[in-house]
């Protein structure tokens, strides 16, 4: 029996990093274990190379786990942790540059939310709010939610894969939540930048830069009931950079994780 790929992603209530689980599971073919850091075998989805570089920094046995999509929070200068790890995909360039990484692929493992939930259900005549988790309980989305019908609130806090199937039927999403703006990609469905206010932006334009898309600044939530008024149905501009990331994310995936096919296995 093979046993569970041990992952690790933030323990927040937040779909966004609980979705690293699903879609690990769904690209290994494995179970997954969520463990902490200094036990982890693959870091993926998230801002975790500050997690990173605290526990494996000073490391002297045997092989450190995988990077795999994961990327950087806040402006980030360690390095050190890096001969204690393995590389096989950052989440965009703006990461690879603060670690002075020599790589042209890149992609963030939420645009492989499709294909690990499965097809978007019916798509509604509603515009969702995704607030970043910090903002949920913010009561200026309720009251735009209770003020106007074609808006509608999504709770980040949820299960993943509701939350996701919530985005996915939307007719435009405005998202403060950087995994709202993925999902919402992965599936096809057009959506702005919402200010995520405290939070810092560098995951934002990380990700933006690795797909090529133009999100220079978010709309501010004050100004969300006129945008949202004025939003028409417009493809999304950029899809051949959510593909060609798409494709990068399989190919570079770490063939050793992933589950023994059945001819492997019959010959081991």
């Amino acid at each position: 029996m093979t046993p569970p790929l041990r992952l690790y992603y933030w323990p927040a209530p937040n779909f966004g990093d609980a979705l690293s689980h699903l879609i690990v599971e769904h690209v290994s073919g494995r179970k997954v274990e969520q463990v902490r850091p200094k036990q982890a075998e693959l870091f993926a989805l998230g801002s975790l190379m500050h997690v990173i570089a605290k526990h494996w920094t000073d490391h002297s046995r045997g092989e450190g786990p995988i990077l795999w999509g994961t990327g950087v929070l806040n402006p980030f200068m360690r390095k050190e942790f890096l001969e204690n790890v393995r590389v096989r995909l950052l989440r965009g360039p703006i990461t690879a540059a603060f670690l002075r990484l020599k790589v042209t692929e890149f992609g963030d493992p939420g645009l492989l939310a499709d294909a690990a939930i499965g097809p978007a259900p019916a798509r509604r005549d509603r515009i969702a709010i995704v607030p970043h988790h910090s903002q949920m309980d913010d009561p200026r989305f309720a009251q735009m939610v209770a003020d106007d019908p074609a808006l509608h609130l999504i709770d980040v806090r949820g299960d993943p894969v509701t939350v996701c199937r919530e985005i996915a039927a939307s007719a435009h999403v405005f998202s403060a939540s950087l995994h709202g703006l993925i999902v919402a990609d992965a599936y096809g469905v057009a959506n702005t930048w919402l200010d995520p206010e405290d939070q810092g932006r560098l995951k934002y334009h990380d990700y933006a830069a690795s797909i090529g898309r133009d999100m220079t600044y978010p709309t501010e939530i004050a100004d969300l009931p006129a945008a949202a008024r004025a939003v028409k149905d417009r493809p999304i501009p950029y899809k051949e950079g959510i593909e060609r990331c798409r494709e990068s994310l399989l190919r570079h995936f770490p063939a050793e994780l992933r589950a023994a096919q059945p001819d492997e296995v019959s010959h081991a």
